[in-house]
């Protein structure tokens, strides 16, 4: 069978793109904000305080419906709630989630402070 000269090149391109994506590194991210849990003593933080760990995912879930903000983002762990993207810090998360864009979060820092605001940092990351 012939195959017509831009055919040729079509099948060949498609498999070089093949080759290419299979040898592909991971998906690369960047960085968007690193910030504290805002409201950790007013929800389930203190009750799975003991299972957090440095490193675990956090689920971010916009509420567009909130009575108090808008642009609120929930901090979720394991389907518990922490609390929320500090307010003065969620236009950015709040938009890439309304893009359908995709966020990760992780706990980056732990700490038994008195100070709410201090227990709990995250960094959010923009998925390429």
């Amino acid at each position: 069978m012939k195959v017509k000269s831009s055919a040729r090149v079509l099948i060949a391109i498609a498999v070089f793109t093949c080759g290419l994506l299979a040898a592909a590194p991971p998906a690369a991210r960047i960085l968007i904000q690193s910030s504290p849990v805002a409201g950790f003593q007013f929800h389930e933080g203190r009750q799975v305080w003991d299972q957090l760990k440095v490193g675990d995912a956090l689920a971010l879930v916009r509420e567009p419906t909130n009575a108090h903000d808008a642009r609120a983002v929930r901090v979720e762990w394991k389907g518990h709630m922490l609390g929320y993207v500090p307010r003065a810090e969620n236009e950015t998360v709040a938009l890439q989630l309304d893009l359908g864009n995709r966020i990760e979060a992780r706990i980056v820092r732990l700490t038994k402070h008195r100070d709410p605001w201090k227990r709990i940092e995250f960094e959010v990351f923009l998925r390429l």
